[in-house]
């Protein structure tokens, strides 16, 4: 417990942060509403996304779809947290791959449980190419999967184990002097 620690700490500030600055923006710019903060690339809105990642199955209006997305948030999130507690301590990548992707799904399940929608505040666009609306949940998480493909890819690959013919001619001639 003593090494996940900071894990766990690192979860509660993503899933803090996020609803901190999730609360600013409520509370200082209005629904639709775009701030522009580096003109032509990058604004503070405030937008409400009904459906998954980056609006994904927004326009579905499916019924109860905020308690099924909240259902398989959930589920994956269980997932997730079962695949951290596996993984050994000496694992520190993987781990705070998984810490970011964490605290950032609860970010965004706290308020799809609470409001029914994700509050979305960051804005990237560049002439007529628009970046779906995202938050600091969103950020995390994609910035936690980022780091599991860098350590995937990273990672050496596991040993093939012998073909059985090596280990029959292994058996065959151990012990011998020839």
């Amino acid at each position: 417990m003593k090494r996940s620690l900071p894990y766990l700490l690192l979860i509660v500030a993503v899933m803090a942060l996020d609803q901190v600055t999730k609360a600013l923006v409520v509370r200082s710019i209005e629904l639709h509403d775009y701030v522009p903060l580096v003109d032509g690339l990058l604004s503070l809105s405030h937008v409400r996304n009904h459906g998954a990642a980056f609006g994904l199955l927004s326009d579905w209006n499916l019924p109860h779809q905020s308690l099924l997305l909240s259902t398989l948030s959930l589920l994956a999130l269980a997932a997730i947290a079962a695949y951290f507690v596996q993984l050994p301590a000496a694992a520190r990548l993987p781990r705070l791959s998984l810490a970011l992707v964490l605290g950032g799904a609860l970010g965004n399940v706290i308020d799809r449980l609470r409001l029914g929608y994700v509050v979305d505040f960051i804005h990237a666009y560049w002439r007529d190419y628009q970046w779906p609306d995202f938050n600091a949940a969103d950020s995390a998480i994609t910035i936690g999967v980022a780091l599991l493909v860098i350590d995937i890819l990273s990672s050496p690959e596991p040993q093939a184990a012998p073909a059985a013919s090596e280990i029959d001619t292994a058996t065959t001639t151990a012990g011998r002097t020839d």
